[in-house]
Parts: structure tokens; sequence; C-alpha cells
């Protein structure tokens, strides 16, 4: 039975067979079982290279343990609020650093940067994740929006519907304000040309 650790664009975790491209996590999110409590534990939440030093990622939802985390691609965890792992993914870290710095004034240590995004994700009233509304012609490569109730991922003048395996039905791009899934902060981030060391596009995005 597939575990509940794949991670929507929506940063809702269900489960399916399909593993993805990148991994992550946010902490401990579940119980001795195995079984899901919670949708987050603190507020870093990172996106790793599947491997690393050849460590062994398995077995998984170990009790006591951070949940291990599996995105389809990078701009599906980007969507979700997830930032580059300082440890795994040490170039794009310091990159996105540079990025940070030179987006937003004041201080950017780890922390600074997890509570921006925080903010940035997560709406304080509902705890639910927080959308923001965006002209569509402003939206980079690798933005994702809420179009007819579901999320599609922004490529070119075309939006794909995400799903857990893949891209599918390719859609034009509507016109005009459009609810943006993606936060700020990743979106300015996404408008520099971002590639990491783990893919942005799925192969299905084409």
């Amino acid at each position: 039975m597939p575990l509940q650790n794949r991670v929507t664009p929506l940063g809702e975790l269900i489960a399916d067979p399909a593993r993805g491209l990148v991994y992550g996590n946010r902490g401990c999110l579940h119980d001795a079982t195995g079984t899901i409590r919670r949708r987050y534990a603190v507020r870093r939440w990172i996106s790793c290279r599947l491997e690393f030093r050849g460590w062994q990622r398995g077995p998984l939802l170990q009790p006591g343990r951070f949940t291990e985390l599996f995105f389809l691609d990078e701009s599906t965890a980007f969507a979700a609020g997830h930032r580059p792992c300082a440890l795994c993914r040490h170039d794009d870290y310091r990159r996105f650093i540079e990025f940070w710095r030179r987006r937003h004034a004041g201080p950017a240590g780890a922390d600074d940067i997890d509570a921006r995004l925080h903010a940035e994700r997560i709406d304080p009233g509902s705890k639910r994740q927080r959308h923001h509304t965006v002209a569509a012609q402003d939206l980079p490569d690798g933005a994702f929006v809420m179009h007819d109730e579901a999320p599609h991922l922004v490529r070119g003048a075309d939006l794909l519907r995400w799903s857990p395996a893949g891209y599918e039905r390719r859609v034009k791009c509507p016109r005009g304000p459009v609810e943006t899934i993606t936060p700020p902060s990743l979106l300015a981030l996404l408008a520099t040309g971002w590639e990491g060391a783990v893919p942005l596009f799925h192969p299905s995005a084409g």
C-alpha cells in the first residue's frame, strides 16, 4: 500500500504509488504507526536530492524521525512552499541566499527565510495554504495557479493540469488576474530563470 507522503502543489499529503523526482521534509508528521497526524511540524520546509552521498532513505516513516516526502518536481515543491536544502543542495542554497538578499532587506539566515516563507504559504487564521492574486502575463514558467478548481503548472502560454504521475490536459493560460499557489518569493525566484540540482519540470511538462 502506498504511503501518504506524496506532496501536491497545494501542500497536501496523499498516498500514491508514483514516487516523484524530488525529496524533502517539514519535520515529523506521523505517529508510531506511520499514520500522518499533521501537515507540518516545523517552519523549515526543504526540498532535497533523491540521492546524496549514498545515504539510504529507507525504511520510511520511522517512529520519531522526520517524515520523508516526495514531490513530482521542484516546481511542485516550490508551489507547496519548500526551499532548497542547505546540506544536500549546498550550491543551490547559496544561490538562493544571494537571491534572497537582493529581494528582501534584513537578515537572511535560514530561520529568517523560513519564517518569511511560512507567512507567505500559510494563512495564520485558517492554517490553510495561502494563495495570491497575480496577473497571468506576469507569471514565470514553473508557477502554479488554480484553474477549474485544480492546480495547474504555467508552461509558456499554456497551463498543464498536475497529477501525482505527471502533467495532463494542456490548456491556454487565461488573461488577467489568476489565483496563484506558489508563494511570492518563490515566484520571484522562478522569474530569474532558476535551474537547480533537482529537476524543475517532470518530463511530462515537455
